[in-house]
């Protein structure tokens, strides 16, 4: 039986999820970004997953276009990793009505809680802190793993109702407007126009003018620039100067690259 595991990454914690997935299931598994570029699955797969963080409590952009192209999957179990800090609200509820739109049973859903990444709210929480959560993701992926090797239906794991009600309809109202979020990013002195910004961009969403990056306004919100920016030069407005930075530990500059099908193996 195989797998084709497709992964939406920003600071890598679903990368990480994702490899740790595969390595419990044993059999092949086809790990499979969706960055700039993409390819559908095959109407014969056994097994199709998605990893991918929450944002604003809800499906990011890329994954909510991703899901609107694909088609009808015969006998192929589909099921959903989303990463979160800790309210995944009602993300996967929205995940099985947009697959069924498109034909397609979530077979099941499930909520991993890793390091909290969106630097605007708050900096990298404590070492301690972080490992603790990944310690908890990888026993929990334990059981999913035993779950989707014998393709059991279920669970669509969601948040309690009075957390899903008001965050669903914030993320309905804040979606449309994330593209132009990026306005408020900036650079301070410290960047030395490297370009890694532009190459980690899952988005495609930055371009370098005269050795500065410009963002073009179709942002996603992953924060992939500011978080691996080298130098920690960009900013977001006045709420990000002081905050430590966070990417997941496991993770390379050159798999997010990668990851981003804009560079490979480049450091």
């Amino acid at each position: 039986m195989s797998t084709r595991l497709y992964y939406y990454t920003g600071t890598g914690n679903s990368l990480w999820a994702a490899r740790q997935l595969a390595e419990r299931l044993e059999d092949p598994v086809d790990l499979s970004s969706l960055g700039t570029n993409y390819e559908l699955p095959n109407t014969d797969c056994d097994r199709m997953g998605i990893a991918f963080p929450v944002h604003m409590w809800g499906l990011p952009l890329r994954v909510a276009e991703f899901i609107r192209q694909l088609t009808p999957l015969p006998n192929c179990y589909v099921f959903a990793l989303a990463v979160n800090a800790g309210q995944v609200a009602g993300t996967l509820i929205q995940l099985q009505k947009a697959l069924a739109e498109q034909g397609i049973a979530l077979g099941s859903g499930f909520d991993l809680q890793l390091p909290s990444n969106y630097i605007i709210w708050n900096g990298a929480q404590p070492e301690a802190k972080q490992q603790q959560l990944f310690a908890n993701t990888r026993h929990k992926l334990d059981s999913v793993a035993a779950a989707l090797k014998a393709r059991q239906p279920g669970p669509i794991e969601k948040g309690p109702w009075w957390q899903n009600i008001p965050f669903s309809a914030i993320n309905k109202v804040a979606s449309p407007r994330v593209p132009a979020m990026d306005k408020d990013f900036w650079i301070d002195k410290k960047c030395n126009s490297c370009g890694t910004c532009a190459r980690v961009c899952p988005a495609g969403n930055i371009r370098m003018e005269a050795g500065h990056p410009v963002w073009m306004h179709h942002c996603e919100q992953c924060l992939a620039c500011l978080q691996w920016c080298p130098q920690e030069a960009i900013q977001y407005a006045k709420k990000t100067a002081d905050k430590k930075r966070y990417h997941n530990p496991e993770v390379s500059l050159s798999d997010m690259l990668t990851a981003a099908k804009l560079s490979k193996n480049d450091n």
